[in-house]
């Protein structure tokens, strides 16, 4: 065996049992599972902040839609008689639960804040925008506008009575919110595999763009709804 075959194999045993270098391999092992942790843990915080967020926004929603104009079209004024009937009444003044069809139910239908006609009811629907878009996550890419806003006008019998004014149950919706990952999953699985692949664009898509949030609904009992003086 010549010098420099000795000398060759020589290092390559040296390398064998040297361990420069090895914090830095442990530390790519490492690095993208810590990575993850943290930035999942960002994001429970964001969720939960909007979580609350939209709570509230709804509330806040609920509490105007009650005392300002309806915006699924025209609220009737008072409580007009129903199918129900005997020989001395009901009078005037019946609590519409007294019987079912003493009150007649004016079964208006669920509408959204973009289909609001009218120049009070957009501004109703202007007033509570302006409260609620701080529930949308910081997505420039989040579509969200006035059609996520559902109104409804219900008619709850004891809480209305024959020829009185029409009191609905205002309930408030706030759907699809939407809500953006900031974990990169999607381009871990890429650099794992090597590069961008159908599986791996469907994994990003499926972190970034995963509804997780349910609707969120606020009801509250019919104020004057802007008929008032003060409304």
């Amino acid at each position: 065996m010549t010098y420099r075959e000795r000398a060759f194999f020589k290092e390559v045993l040296r390398l064998r049992g040297s361990e420069d270098g090895s914090t830095v391999v442990e530390l790519g092992f490492v690095l993208p599972l810590f990575l993850l942790i943290f930035l999942g843990i960002v994001d429970i915080g964001r969720l939960a902040f909007h979580y609350v967020a939209a709570e509230k926004a709804v509330q806040v929603a609920a509490r105007i839609a009650a005392v300002r104009a309806a915006v699924c079209g025209s609220l009737p004024s008072t409580n007009g008689r129903g199918s129900y009937s005997d020989p001395s009444g009901p009078r005037y003044g019946t609590n519409c639960s007294f019987a079912s069809g003493v009150c007649l139910d004016p079964e208006i239908a669920p509408c959204t804040g973009a289909s609001a006609a009218g120049a009070e009811a957009l501004a109703t629907v202007n007033e509570i925008w302006e409260k609620v878009q701080f529930a949308v996550p910081n997505d420039p890419t989040a579509i969200f506008t006035t059609s996520n806003l559902t109104f409804a006008y219900d008619f709850e019998p004891g809480m209305n009575f024959l020829g009185g004014p029409f009191v609905p149950v205002v309930t408030v919706t706030i759907e699809e919110l939407p809500f953006r990952f900031v974990s990169p999953l999607g381009a871990l699985a890429g650099l794992a595999a090597g590069g961008a692949t159908t599986e791996t664009e469907a994994l990003s898509g499926i972190t970034t763009g995963f509804k997780i949030f349910s609707d969120f609904s606020a009801s509250l009992p019919g104020e004057d709804l802007a008929r008032g003086t003060n409304g």
